[in-house]
C-alpha cells in the first residue's frame, strides 16, 4: 500500500467499527481506520495518515474468532471473518437502523435474517498477466480477487464462501486466463453457477483472432462449462444456463445480474410475496430477469420494467414457457432517466422496486406523487434506501417495517426489504 510507504509503527485502541467494517481508533489527529480489528482491542499497526495496516493484536476482543480462510488480510473480499456471529449480526442490523435514523425514520426493524445458505453462486475473478507463457502458479499470472483497498490481484486457489455448485469455478477462471494470458490484458471473469453448469463471461480481452477464440472454445469444452461468452458474445454453449424462479425456468443472459446466493433470493422473494398478498396488479421496477415478477405472477398480473434488453427478453421467454401464470408484460425502460409517472402508476395496487446500489431517487419521487397504496422497496444499500424512503414518507407513505437480510456473509454489505403504505 503506497500510502504506508513511510508508515510509523504505533499502538492504537480501537473504539468502534465503521460502516465498511474497519476498526476505528480515535486519536488527537482524527480517526484512524484499521482493517481486521474489533472494538475494544489494543493493536500494533503501521500508520500513515488516517489509514493503518494491522501488525499484531496486543489485547484481543473476546469476540474475536479464527478466520476460516487463509487469504484473510490480503484478499479484499471478506472484511469480518474474525468476528463472532452474534455481535456481527447485531452490527449489521445497526447499519440499517442508523441509516434510517439519519433521515429521521424509526420503523420497526426486524432481526437480521441470515441468507448465506450454501454460499455464493456467482463471483467475478480478476486475472492479471504481463503476457508471455504463463502457467498456473507462476508469478506471471494471477487469478483471484482484488486486494484490500488495492487494484493488485491476490491469487487464490480456493474460496470457502463459494457454494458447492461453484466447484470448479476457480479452475475454470484459471484455464480461461491461461488461454488469454499472452495478450497481457486485465481480465474480469464472471462465473455463475446454474442448474445446468457453470456460466462464464469474460471481459477485457478486446477483439480476438479466430485461433484464440477456438482455444477458448476448446477450454470450455474440456471444462464442461454450460456456456462461455466473451463480452456477451457466444464462444461455446453446451447447455443453456438455467435457473428456476417460482414456476419458471429462466435462461440467463451472458453476464446478467443474479442474487448472490440462492438462499438470499429465496428470502428476499418470500418477504416481497408476503407483503404483496391479495394484490391483483403489481408493477415490478428494476425487474432484472424476473426474480420477483415470475413469482408474483402466480397470484397477480405483473408489469415488469427493466433497462437491460437481454434481461427483458429472458423474462418474456420464461413467461411463454411457463403454464399457470397470470398475465405478465415486460418493457425495456431506463427508470433513472424515464421513471414511471403517477398517471402510469395509477392502475397498480402495489409496486416493488429493487434498484442497483445507487437507489431509485427519480422513481421514488414519482411514487411519492402517486396514489399506489402499497410500495415494497428492496435494497442492497441502506444509505440510498434511507434517502428514497425519506422521499416516500414526505409524499405521504408510512414505512411500516424493514427486514435486514445478510446475503453477503463476512462483508459490510446488507440487503433489506421495506414495506410502505399510504
Amino acid at each position: 500500500m503506497s500510502r504506508l510507504a513511510e508508515a510509523e509503527r504505533v499502538q492504537l485502541a480501537i473504539d468502534h467499527l465503521g460502516h465498511r467494517g474497519d476498526g476505528v481508533a480515535t486519536t488527537s489527529e482524527g480517526p484512524v481506520y484499521v482493517p481486521l480489528t474489533l472494538a475494544g482491542e489494543l493493536v500494533e499497526v503501521e500508520r500513515a495518515g488516517d489509514r493503518a495496516r494491522l501488525v499484531s493484536v496486543v489485547e484481543p476482543s473476546p469476540e474475536r474468532i479464527e478466520p476460516i480462510c487463509r487469504h484473510v488480510g490480503q484478499c479484499g473480499g471478506c472484511a469480518l471473518q474474525h468476528w463472532s456471529r452474534e455481535p456481527y449480526e447485531a452490527w449489521k442490523r445497526t447499519l440499517v437502523t442508523q441509516a434510517l435514523a439519519r433521515v429521521g425514520l424509526a420503523p420497526d426493524v426486524a432481526p437480521l435474517v441470515p441468507a448465506h445458505g450454501e454460499g455464493r453462486r456467482r463471483a467475478t475473478f480478476h486475472a492479471r498477466s504481463p503476457g508471455g507463457s504463463a502457467r498456473r502458479g507462476e508469478d506471471l499470472l494471477a487469478v483471484g480477487f482484488a486486494g484490500r483497498r488495492s487494484h493488485a490481484v491476490v491469487a487464490i486457489d480456493a474460496c470457502p464462501i463459494l457454494a458447492p455448485s461453484m466447484a470448479g469455478a476457480l479452475s475454470a477462471a484459471w484455464a480461461v486466463a491461461q488461454v488469454l494470458a499472452p495478450l497481457a490484458k486485465p481480465l474480469d471473469i464472471q462465473v455463475t453457477a446454474t442448474e445446468t453448469g457453470l456460466d462464464l463471461d469474460v471481459r477485457g480481452s478486446g477483439p480476438l483472432k479466430p485461433a484464440r477464440v477456438a482455444a477458448l472454445a476448446e477450454a470450455a469444452g474440456t471444462l464442461g462449462l454450460a456456456r462461455l461468452t466473451r463480452h456477451g458474445e457466444l464462444v461455446l454453449q453446451r447447455e443453456p444456463p438455467l435457473v428456476t424462479m417460482g414456476r419458471a425456468r429462466v435462461t440467463l443472459p451472458p453476464g446478467s445480474f443474479l442474487q448472490a446466493t440462492a438462499r438470499g433470493e429465496a428470502v428476499l422473494s418470500a418477504l416481497v410475496q408476503e407483503a404483496m398478498t391479495g394484490r391483483r396488479r403489481i408493477a415490478d421496477l428494476f425487474a432484472g430477469v424476473g426474480t420477483f415478477a415470475l413469482r408474483l405472477a402466480g397470484e397477480a398480473r405483473v408489469a415488469a420494467y427493466e433497462s437491460a434488453v437481454p434481461a427483458v427478453e429472458a423474462l418474456l421467454r420464461a413467461v411463454r414457457g411457463t403454464s399457470g401464470l397470470k398475465p405478465v408484460t415486460a418493457e425495456a425502460r431506463d427508470l433513472f432517466r424515464r421513471p414511471l409517472l403517477p398517471m402510469e402508476l395509477k392502475g397498480f395496487d402495489a409496486v416493488v422496486f429493487d434498484p442497483p446500489r445507487q437507489g431509485a431517487e427519480a422513481q421514488a419521487r414519482q411514487l411519492a406523487a402517486s396514489v399506489v397504496p402499497l410500495v415494497v422497496g428492496v435494497s442492497c444499500d441502506p444509505a440510498s434506501f434511507a434517502r428514497d424512503a425519506a422521499i416516500l414518507t414526505e409524499g405521504g407513505y408510512r414505512l411500516e417495517h424493514v427486514t435486514p437480510v445478510d446475503q453477503f456473509l463476512y462483508s459490510p454489505h446488507v440487503e433489506l426489504v421495506g414495506v410502505f403504505r399510504r
